[in-house]
């Protein structure tokens, strides 16, 4: 696959008629000094006009992964971000490592890896408007980070091998998760790790859930399998070590309307006279998260 022609082709997604205006703000942002944080808010202090980075941030939306603070404007994104974050960051160290995030959104996670020092992070995901949410709080932080225009199906013809991957909250978007398993597989370099987390259902057999239409209310949710179905697959796609590091239900702390978004949110995708189930009557989100290995040491 040719990923420099590729590269070129997508880069004209950003002349499109409803994203050349928003990079238009990002020509426009005012040149400052920056001091960064990385806590649970992606902080930058800085002497900016409040007014005009206000409304710059407003451009962009909807803000769907943070939060963010930049000057005195606080951006409330749609999910709390930090709650996944601080729940997988006691089980992983980045340092020295090349790690990518596959559908890294506007890079809120990236951000926050740039504590532990990691040799290189790529972020991969297909959508001009988080790649230009990312050049905005980039802008202002001023990492080494990269962004691609590309997807999961990219990753394995990468011009390196990763150690890390993330690939949070993909899995269930994809028609053929076994197929996109071994994507993962091929862009990782020996004894490389992929940390997944992907909707799961209750239940000690080897069976998914197939939503007729849609789940919770997004019509792209192919299968939501239960744990021992999700262990099958990534064996069959040849990861040699499967490991659940954490499980967690989706609450409104967590996701909710703000501000910033557009649309509903996860109120809007119970029941609302049963919150452990979805307004189509399948249970609730509920998450798993793991650690897969390509090849033990």
């Amino acid at each position: 696959m040719d990923l420099k022609q590729l590269r070129v082709e997508r880069e004209k997604w950003m002349t499109w008629k409803n994203i050349a205006p928003l990079r238009k703000v990002i020509d426009n942002l005012e040149e400052v000094e920056t001091e960064v944080s990385f806590g649970d808010v992606v902080k930058i202090e800085a002497k900016l006009d409040d007014t005009k980075l206000l409304n710059d941030a407003k451009a962009l939306m909807p803000w769907r992964k943070g939060p963010f603070k930049i000057g005195n404007t606080y951006i409330d994104t749609e999910w709390r971000s930090n709650i996944k974050y601080n729940l997988l960051r006691p089980h992983f160290d980045l340092k020295n490592k090349r790690v990518a995030d596959i559908g890294c959104n506007n890079g809120y996670y990236m951000f926050r890896m740039l504590e532990d020092e990691p040799k290189s992070l790529v972020g991969f995901d297909p959508s001009p408007l988080y790649k230009t949410q990312f050049d905005f709080i980039n802008h202002f932080v001023k990492s080494d980070i990269v962004y691609e225009l590309l997807g999961v199906e990219h990753v394995e013809f990468y011009e390196e091998k990763f150690d890390t991957i993330f690939c949070l909250g993909v899995l269930y978007h994809r028609s053929d998760p076994v197929a996109m398993l071994k994507q993962l597989y091929k862009g990782l370099d020996k004894q490389g790790e992929v940390i997944l987390d992907t909707f799961y259902i209750e239940g000690e057999e080897e069976m998914a859930l197939c939503p007729e239409s849609s789940y919770s209310k997004i019509p792209n949710i192919y299968f939501v399998p239960t744990i021992p179905a999700l262990k099958n697959w990534c064996l069959r796609a040849g990861f040699s070590s499967f490991e659940v590091l954490e499980t967690s239900v989706t609450e409104a702390n967590e996701q909710r309307k703000t501000d910033w978004i557009e649309g509903q949110s996860l109120e809007d995708f119970l029941d609302p006279d049963d919150n452990s189930k979805t307004v189509e009557g399948y249970p609730a989100p509920a998450r798993v998260y793991v650690r897969l290995i390509k090849e033990k040491k």
